[in-house]
């Protein structure tokens, strides 16, 4: 494996604090590799032959039922899915698939959970990220059983104007995709912009402009409690 990708790799909170010889040793057996896009890597209801790591492009996780798709999640670099399955050795509850042309490096599933149960710090780390993931899913629950559809879509826009650092952006996913984020369906999402529009919000093509945030914001009542996802 590349150096720099090892370098990267070690930064990330779950292996930053763990001991140099075993941090050695997952590398020793994991591999790197390269997908396009649409490419399935993993199936909900398989068994975790590996840790993934997504190094470069995006992922998405998803869930089907009854014949619905739900997408659940996007993964960008550099971090790690589904952790959870890996340490519990249990059946994913979301497929995979890559987005983008995307850089993988899989890390067997029995090397992390033999030194889960041997290096105290990757332990508290794995035990960190995985309580991080419970109240990410807590937020997301509250988001999609409180709030209106109109609610959670004001609220979205609002943290990508966050995360972008301006009023005009360019939606992160194609539209279909955050209709299914937010739980909704297309022709909903459609309604719910023309929705947004006397808050301020214009849409044209995956480009937003936000007028008035504030106004929007007095909508929306945006909450830490749901909408912080970085604790």
């Amino acid at each position: 494996m590349p150096e720099s990708y090892e370098e990267d790799i070690r930064a990330l909170e779950l292996f930053a604090e763990m001991e140099e010889a075993n941090f050695d040793a997952l590398m020793r057996g994991a591999y790197v590799q390269n997908f396009p896009p649409r490419i399935d890597l993993i199936h909900e209801e398989d068994r975790p032959d590996f840790l993934h790591v997504v190094l470069t492009g995006s992922v998405d996780l998803y869930s089907s039922w009854n014949g619905r798709e739900s997408s659940m999640a996007t993964v960008r670099p550099i971090s790690t899915f589904i952790l959870a399955a890996t340490i519990n050795d249990l059946p994913y509850l979301m497929s995979a698939r890559t987005l983008e042309r995307s850089r993988i490096m899989l890390v067997p599933s029995t090397d992390v959970r033999q030194i889960f149960s041997k290096d105290p710090a990757f332990a508290r780390a794995i035990v960190t990220e995985l309580a991080q993931c419970y109240r990410s899913v807590v937020k997301n629950t509250k988001d999609l059983k409180l709030r209106t559809s109109l609610e959670r879509l004001a609220n979205y826009i609002l943290r990508q104007q966050t995360l972008s650092g301006s009023t005009e952006f360019d939606l992160t996913m194609e539209k279909r995709r955050l209709a299914s984020f937010l739980g909704m369906t297309p022709e909903n999402l459609s309604r719910a912009f023309k929705g947004l529009e006397p808050y301020g919000v214009k849409v044209s093509s995956n480009h937003i402009s936000i007028v008035d945030p504030d106004d929007l914001a007095r909508f929306a009542k945006p909450n830490p409690l749901i909408d912080d996802h970085t604790t």
